[in-house]
């Protein structure tokens, strides 16, 4: 067995790992490299291996950084089954739709700039087109059914919790050579216990190879019902204000916890009925796809819709948007009310024209829920910058601002560690990818603490064979 890692070695995007086996290659997961548009794009249009020779992909779930690069993939050659849970499928569908949309904008874009300096137009990484034909070659299979990607690997997809339909992946591989097989386990992004919706991530078992994130790995996350508290109390608080709560939001995984979590609050009376506005296309679309898939909510979320006499992620109040007129018309309405839009970081999207009709009241709360990334919007507002330029005007905030940090679907270094420990008695090598060196370092230190010393953190196109 060789294993070399191409994607997510030593930063936490772009997965992307190969695994050789008895003359074949395995790739898991095959994610969109996000950085400096130059280096994204030269990253993601230029493989490091011809796809022609892949002979299976296994995707651990639909999140862009890990299912992104599909389109170029198949695009370049690659004419194999892609495994994956349903849905994943269903999810993976629409956001690399989303994604071929956004690589057409942006070249678009571009190319208005580059037209008036009399430079050659660009072509997007992929289109719509493209993104549509990956769906033909994905094989779903369903958590805990064994197939073979590849021959002499016995693989199964297992929950780990961290969105809807997201996977590990158990491989028993049996080589030419050897009398007995041997287990790699690849984590994909862990989730978290007691995460709304979702079912707790199971843990590894007798495994000889675990090759697992560590994007946390330098901090423990607090119980997931602070952060529940967190969110009810600004809610309440802007709500007695008559103001509005503007939320940017992730379209797939953020958007619907955020919507469960307002759903408890008026189904056990903490907030009054009132407007609840999901305004995002991709946002609605995933929540359809949510709803397929109940049947993967954990008992929680399924006994609280039998109490309650509704679904999970409907209740009286919300609305969800897909229109240009139906986003609009909702800067017409007056306070209390909610509004969770997309983009996650307030770069793009509907977000931005909720932002700029409602930042300049003091009554309105603008809540951060999720890391933002240096140097866009949602970063300054995060920082409580008090001067806000949107589509090139400048607002001064006196809408108040606060954040969350509670709502990670990633596992903190506690359960990391956990994860780890739960087959510590078989390993033979630790692998830890999806993260930079300030999480890798601490829990490589922590695990060595524990008993765990054969713990390695690959660069991009190192080498392991086993």
């Amino acid at each position: 067995m060789k294993i070399q890692f191409w994607g997510a070695a030593q930063t936490v995007t772009g997965s992307m790992h190969l695994v050789e086996i008895n003359g074949k290659r395995l790739l898991l997961d095959c994610g969109f490299y996000q950085g400096k548009r130059q280096e994204s794009y030269e990253r993601n249009q230029n493989f490091p291996f011809n796809p022609k020779s892949i002979d299976a992909v296994i995707l651990s779930h639909a999140h862009i950084d890990h299912s992104g690069n599909l389109p170029n993939l198949v695009k370049q050659g690659y004419d194999g089954p892609i495994y994956c849970t349903p849905a994943t499928a269903d999810l993976a569908e629409i956001m690399l739709l989303d994604s071929g949309y956004i690589q057409e904008a942006d070249v678009e874009y571009v190319n208005k700039k580059r037209r008036k300096k009399g430079l050659p137009a660009v072509e997007p990484l992929y289109t719509q087109r493209d993104a549509d034909m990956v769906k033909w070659q994905v094989q779903p299979k369903k958590f805990y059914e064994s197939f073979e990607p590849v021959p002499g690997v016995n693989a199964r997809l297992v929950e780990n919790g961290h969105i809807l339909g997201a996977a590990a992946a158990q491989m028993d591989l049996h080589e030419k050579g050897r009398r007995k097989p041997r287990r790699l386990w690849f984590s994909g992004d862990i989730g978290r216990f007691g995460q709304p919706l979702l079912p707790d991530p199971v843990m590894p078992d007798h495994v000889d190879y675990l090759l697992m994130e560590c994007t946390y790995g330098d901090k423990p996350h607090h119980d997931p019902e602070m952060a529940f508290d967190e969110f009810r109390s600004v809610v309440k608080q802007t709500v007695q204000r008559g103001g509005k709560v503007i939320i940017p939001s992730f379209s797939v995984g953020r958007t619907q916890e955020l919507v469960y979590h307002l759903n408890r609050m008026v189904t056990y009376g903490d907030i009054p009925v009132l407007p609840v506005y999901v305004d995002s296309p991709l946002a609605v679309n995933a929540t359809d796809i949510f709803r397929k898939h109940a049947k993967d909510f954990d008992e929680e979320a399924k006994s609280f819709s039998k109490d309650g006499g509704h679904p999970a992620l409907v209740f009286p109040g919300l609305v969800y948007t897909r229109s240009v007129e139906e986003s609009k018309n909702i800067n017409d309405q007056k306070g209390p009310l909610i509004i969770i839009s997309a983009s996650g970081m307030a770069e793009t999207g509907r977000i931005l024209h909720h932002l700029k009709n409602n930042i300049e009241d003091p009554n309105n709360t603008i809540l951060i829920v999720s890391w933002q990334a240096p140097y866009t919007l949602g970063r300054r507002l995060a920082e409580r910058d008090t001067e806000i330029k949107i589509f090139g005007e400048v607002y001064h905030r006196k809408a108040q601002v606060e954040t969350i940090g509670g709502l990670s679907a990633h596992a903190g270094q506690d359960l990391l560690l956990r994860y780890a420990q739960s087959t510590q008695h078989k390993l033979k090598q630790v692998i830890l990818v999806h993260g930079e060196l300030k999480g890798a370092e601490p829990l490589t230190a922590l695990m060595k603490q524990h008993g765990i010393e054969n713990v390695i953190y690959p660069a991009a196109g190192d080498v392991l064979e086993g």
